[in-house]
């Protein structure tokens, strides 16, 4: 054996070195993501190897764009993006609370405690927090008030709070638009985000109905049509060549003008299906409309006949928005001409053309009960489109929490600093035995850092704030940040809500996380995870 191995001080200092590596890495990670919490956090500027510039301030979108080299920071940064993953936020709070529990833990380390009795007490002060979580949610009705404030409270943290005022109602009632009593969660893939380089971020609007990204193919077709009765096909309406392989032989231009007619007599056949079925829901009223909305292709010729009967069509539409199309406007979607009667139409009250910028869209809204809608984001540049469009996502998910929770917990800081309190409580320092204190006492140190970071990104000092809070909430007031004051204020008067599955998934994961790293006593090298390995772990 090597002199190395058989000095117990190399030992002991490998091993020390291990923990100290980790700790550094939660608290390096932290320390850069710390600017970024809260309405009055920083933007980070992220760039690639071309050169290619993105600005953000959310957390999961920067721990997946950053280029991080510590393997511990790796590990850290994709159980934050799982978080979001998860739970639709909470990136920026669980890097957060990950490296502070390192550094609490840090200090007692460096006084003798072994990590073992701190992870001890990481676990008596994490359950003792999750009962705490229950005590302290708030179980209200679920109503577009409610929901409003929930959403504005996301949104605030990832653009500015004009657009972000903006943006509220149009998530809001995406969100609702979409629940349904008989469902418990809301489908979030029936709001169809589309995304628009045109005018401003403030030009961002909720469409309740579908947007489909081309119009019509002929120019003499009308561009609005009202009272619309819509038939969805999945048709071949044009001379097309046959799927499989064959030939056809004349010896005569006779022949081939037969040939060409008979083929154009079948499509022909099918549009006069369509027109009798236009004719039959429409009659000689001016003020029905009809359209035909193709999955496949519409040659010119059958434009013409289309048009020459006041048929709106739109040809090529793409699977997804035919999909969608049903669930707006119901109806039933056809792949034969055969067997079409009213039963099968949809129905929209205003479906119409528009350019917007160099290209062409179809609106259609005005439906009786849509069950998908469109958020149409609109951006002078890609940037303010990327920006908002990750805002949107976690304003989306923010609302689906609470819609499923049933409950909201007042944010500003308000619930760290009284689980914090409660941790700090004569009784828990009573139920507590043993060097495990130490562990519940760093866990309650550590929940300090939200209310703390908010505090500073807000220019406020941060030992008077944290000591307003405080004192306000011994004398039992559940209090929060005031970011503009920095004064106490009360987060449910001012409609200020954090999520309940995010902050008991960051509670939980934050402390694995934590655990698992001080109780990393050395670092080895490894072979390649994915060789092969002969018994007993040992390389063939």
């Amino acid at each position: 054996m090597s002199a190395q191995l058989l000095n117990p001080k190399a030992e002991s200092r490998r091993r020390g070195e291990a923990l100290k590596i980790n700790v550094n890495a939660g608290e390096g990670l932290a320390q850069v993501l710390r600017s970024n919490l809260g309405p009055a956090g920083t933007i980070k500027m992220l760039v690639d190897g071309s050169g290619q510039i993105k600005l953000t301030k959310d957390g999961a979108v920067l721990l997946k764009e950053m280029s991080i080299q510590n393997p511990t920071a790796t590990l850290i940064a994709r159980a934050a993006t799982a978080q979001d993953e998860i739970t639709g936020d909470g990136t920026t709070s669980i890097i957060l609370l990950i490296g502070e529990l390192l550094k609490q833990a840090d200090r007692y380390i460096q006084e003798g405690l072994h990590p073992r009795v701190i992870v001890d007490g990481f676990e008596i002060a994490k359950a003792r927090t999750l009962e705490y979580l229950d005590f302290f949610k708030i179980a209200k009705p679920i109503d577009r008030d409610l929901l409003l404030s929930v959403a504005r409270t996301s949104l605030s943290t990832k653009i500015n709070r004009a657009l972000a005022e903006q943006l509220t109602p149009s998530i809001v009632d995406a969100v609702l638009a979409i629940s349904r009593p008989e469902q418990k969660r809301p489908d979030l893939h029936m709001i169809e985000i589309m995304k628009l380089q045109h005018k401003l971020g403030s030009d961002t609007t909720l469409i309740k109905g579908l947007v489909l990204d081309h119009g019509t193919r002929h120019p003499d077709m009308a561009k609005r049509v009202e009272n619309a009765h819509i038939l969805t096909l999945n048709v071949s309406l044009e001379y097309e060549k046959s799927e499989i392989n064959s030939g056809f032989y004349y010896n005569s231009a006779e022949q081939r003008d037969k040939l060409v007619a008979s083929e154009r007599r079948f499509v022909d056949d099918k549009l006069k299906k369509i027109v009798a079925l236009k004719n039959e829901v429409c009659g000689t009223d001016p003020k029905k409309g009809f359209v035909l909305i193709n999955q496949k292709g519409i040659d010119p010729l059958s434009l013409d006949v289309l048009v020459k009967h006041g048929i709106f069509a739109l040809r090529r539409a793409k699977r997804r928005n035919m999909e969608r199309l049903q669930l707006v406007c119901g109806g039933q979607a056809q792949n034969s001409v055969d067997d079409l009667d009213p039963s099968v139409l949809g129905w929209a009250g205003l479906v119409y053309e528009q350019t917007l910028g160099e290209e062409k869209y179809t609106f259609v809204e005005e439906v009786k009960d849509p069950k998908s809608v469109t958020l149409l984001i609109k951006g002078p540049n890609q940037h303010t489109i990327t920006q908002i469009t990750d805002a949107v996502r976690d304003g989306l998910r923010s609302v689906y929490n609470t819609v499923v929770d049933e409950c909201v917990v007042p944010g500003a800081g308000s619930f760290q600093i009284g689980a914090a309190l409660d941790l700090s409580s004569e009784s828990v320092r009573k139920s507590v035995k043993g060097k495990a204190k130490w562990g519940v006492a760093a866990f309650a140190d550590a929940l300090l850092i939200i209310p703390k970071t908010l505090a500073a990104n807000s220019g406020h000092d941060i030992q008077d704030a944290l000591a307003a809070l405080q004192d306000e909430h011994a004398e039992g007031n559940i209090v929060g940040l005031d970011l503009v004051t920095g004064e106490p204020m009360d987060p449910v008067q001012e409609g200020v809500y954090d999520s309940f599955r995010v902050l008991r998934n960051s509670i939980a994961s934050a402390t694995g996380i934590a655990s698992n790293l001080l109780l990393c006593d050395e670092l080895l090298k490894a072979r390649q995870m994915g060789r092969q390995s002969g018994p007993g772990g040992m390389e063939e």
